[in-house]
């Protein structure tokens, strides 16, 4: 049993807008499958509030596995019961793969119901977590359901794990972190951790304006390097970004989380795609996080040219903080 997080963003027609997820978790499945387990996946998709809402069922995750794997991928109708089991136990062949149905149908998966976990028990004899980016969650399927079955971690969690890890404990100096974005609560810890250990850390408009307006105090303000332009909250000025691109070429390591603008209008889109084009330039280790960044990314055709993108957003900047992941801890 693999808990993925095929937790992707959906456009108004409700299509798939961003399947970075869904491929980084193809190595796991691949490698079950040619180590001949019988695979199901399972993963929520939005919020449908423990009920069944139509246009949150999996199948559009189901076609694009499909299409990643070049494998037969099966659909459950639900994601546990007597049915469930059967057809697992008797149709189901070694290296064939079941996709069990959005898990959040149930309300017990979000309040971390342990019979609810023991149910999905059933449906197998491992479990295995690949789904970083939900680690920061108590629900049933990250934490309750390792009580039942040995467990282990995926490739892409231990993978998130040791470049995280690294960047903390080991990085190799000069380290430049970047933080853009906006909502600048949920920031704090992270750039008050990471200024710990970076030589700077460049932040965008919208996060100095915030921490101006609501009179934060950072732990580390010398190590911080504010935009230098004029209110310019909708993107980096010219002064701004050749400043910035001077730090980032002598940087070795560079952690970047959060746009440095309005990036999904094109005219604020031009100091992240420069920002961009340097950290590649610069040859550092990079490691880039966070949903909007990641998507941004994506846009510009460049998320090959990095070395770690990280599937998880809250999580990342949960164990970037110090925290200690709930789903991980399970694992322990």
């Amino acid at each position: 049993m693999v808990r993925c997080d095929f937790n992707v963003p959906l456009d108004e027609r409700g299509q798939i807008s961003d399947d970075f997820r869904i491929k980084k978790t193809v190595p796991t499945i691949k490698y079950l499958v040619s180590n001949g387990a019988k695979v199901i996946l399972m993963s929520h998709l939005d919020d449908p509030g423990g009920k069944v809402v139509e246009s949150l069922r999996l199948n559009k995750i189901q076609q694009k596995l499909r299409e990643y794997l070049g494998l037969s991928v099966k659909k459950a109708e639900d994601c546990l019961g007597k049915e469930i089991e059967k057809l697992i136990n008797d149709t189901m062949g070694q290296g064939e793969i079941l996709l069990l149905e959005n898990l959040r149908f149930h309300k017990e998966e979000e309040e971390g119901d342990l019979n609810f976990a023991k149910e999905l028990s059933r449906l197998g004899d491992i479990y295995i977590n690949d789904a970083f980016s939900a680690c920061h969650r108590a629900h049933a399927s990250i934490v309750s359901l390792p009580k039942y079955l040995p467990s282990g971690a995926g490739l892409l969690l231990e993978k998130e794990i040791e470049v995280l890890t690294n960047l903390m404990e080991r990085p190799e100096k000069p380290l430049l972190a970047i933080v853009g974005g906006k909502k600048v609560e949920t920031k704090v810890k992270l750039i008050d951790k990471i200024s710990e250990i970076s030589d700077f850390v460049l932040i965008g408009g919208l996060i100095k304006k915030e921490i101006g307006e609501k009179k934060i105090k950072l732990k580390n303000p010398q190590k911080i390097i504010n935009p230098v332009d004029d209110n310019l909250t909708f993107d980096i000025g010219p002064k701004t970004r050749e400043y910035f691109k001077k730090k980032i070429l002598k940087a070795k390591t560079i952690f970047w989380n959060g746009p440095l603008g309005m990036t999904e209008k094109e005219e604020f889109a031009k100091g992240s795609k420069e920002i961009a084009q340097a950290i590649i330039e610069s040859g550092a280790f990079s490691i880039i996080g966070g949903g909007e960044t990641i998507e941004f990314i994506n846009r510009i055709g460049l998320v090959d040219k990095f070395s770690h993108i990280s599937t998880g957003g809250g999580a990342m900047l949960a164990f970037l903080a110090g925290e200690k992941l709930p789903g991980i801890e399970a694992l322990r």
